[in-house]
């Protein structure tokens, strides 16, 4: 069972609609019980880092998280969700994360030619042999919808990465942590081939 951590975001039926479509049970919950039960877990998300901090605070889902990762079982950040990882961004200064991992989120720079947000498909360079990546290509193309981005401090647990007007860190793995800034669940092959890769984990 993988449970989905409802905390009232966008993306939550996507993300279940595409794991039925793999042949996966999941489970929409804020309950402690049922995610702390599950095989893995996955925190979606849209939106504002400051309102996402509130509501998972709002319903103790922060408590949950950070208990889910000390048990090392297998955790999936996606968008929004993988910044709130994070100690904190620059959408809203002084609002502190969950820092689960270590980086900074940053406001995409302005360049000519390239609208912001980032809405799209865009390749990934991977590297560092992530296991969410077994299958998937160099140069695949995944879909995003962002205006910040992960500067994670390790160079070590970046697993892919994609060039947009800067170098975003796009997804990064440590342990049983695994965060994509891109939609696996709105990127076609590549993105049911990512989650297939996350539901066939063994236990880290």
């Amino acid at each position: 069972m993988i449970a989905i951590i409802d905390y009232d975001a966008g993306n939550l039926k996507s993300v279940e609609k595409a794991l039925k479509f793999l042949g996966e049970e999941s489970l929409i919950t804020r309950d402690f019980r049922e995610i702390l039960a599950a095989d893995k877990v996955i925190l979606p998300g849209v939106g504002a880092f400051g309102e996402a901090m509130d509501q998972l605070k709002k319903f103790e889902l922060d408590k949950v998280i950070h208990e889910v990762v000390d048990r090392q079982t297998p955790f999936l950040g996606i968008c929004l969700g993988l910044q709130l990882l994070f100690a904190g961004s620059e959408e809203n200064s002084g609002v502190e994360g969950l820092h689960v991992l270590d980086g900074k989120i940053l406001k995409i720079p302005d360049q000519p030619g390239l609208k912001i947000p980032h809405i799209g498909w865009n390749s990934l360079h991977l590297k560092n042999q992530g296991r969410l990546f077994q299958g998937i290509s160099e140069g695949a193309f995944v879909y995003f919808v962002h205006s910040f981005y992960l500067q994670a401090e390790e160079e070590r647990i970046v697993k892919a990465s994609a060039d947009y007007s800067v170098n975003i860190h796009a997804s990064v793995e440590q342990k049983n942590v695994f965060a994509c800034q891109f939609h696996p669940e709105k990127s076609s092959r590549v993105g049911m081939q990512i989650l297939r890769n996350f539901a066939k984990l063994e236990e880290v």
